[in-house]
């Protein structure tokens, strides 16, 4: 079961890197579009303010969570005190991961789940009755990084306690 949890933590963050990139060139060339329709033509699209901002939503929020995986996060606890299996290491972990849960987990439930219960008031339900103004899209599809952003870090933090190795920032691993 460890090893499951684990190697789902590494498929997902490859997954999860990948769709980052796109998102990064999406926002570029979105934005690049932008400056030469603006200043060579005098008339941008309307769509390519939305679409890179939605696309540095999405970048943001996969980003963080390939940060978590390669603790590369702002994490001050991991150079005071030694690693695990030390008490104080295994405590500075319980302490983070407490945070970590104390974050996400209201995140995940307050998507799904309205303030009086009920589907239908959870923050995805009421962003699927909106409409991206200029793209004519559910804004359901650009609030999805919410969710899944806190879902993929819950899962790298049960990686974690399965004895997921730490991975330096470019992702390999650290002897």
């Amino acid at each position: 079961m460890q090893q499951f949890i684990i190697s789902t933590s590494d498929r997902l963050h490859l997954i999860m890197r990948r769709v980052a990139v796109f998102a990064v060139s999406v926002m570029f060339l979105t934005v690049v579009v932008q400056i030469i329709a603006r200043y060579v033509f005098s008339s941008p699209p309307v769509w390519t303010e939305d679409v890179a901002r939605y696309a540095m939503v999405w970048t943001g929020l996969l980003g963080a969570t390939l940060s978590f995986k390669t603790r590369s996060d702002a994490v001050l606890m991991d150079s005071v005190f030694p690693k695990r299996p030390h008490y104080l290491g295994f405590l500075t972990e319980a302490i983070q991961s407490a945070a970590v849960l104390i974050f996400v987990l209201p995140v995940v439930y307050f998507c799904f789940i309205g303030l009086r219960g009920g589907f239908a008031k959870g923050y995805l339900a009421r962003q699927s009755g909106l409409t991206a103004d200029t793209l004519g899209i559910p804004m359901v599809w650009i609030s999805l990084a919410v969710p899944l952003s806190m879902i993929i870090i819950l899962i790298h933090l049960f990686a974690r306690w399965a004895g997921d190795d730490v991975l330096d920032k470019t992702g390999a691993q650290l002897d």
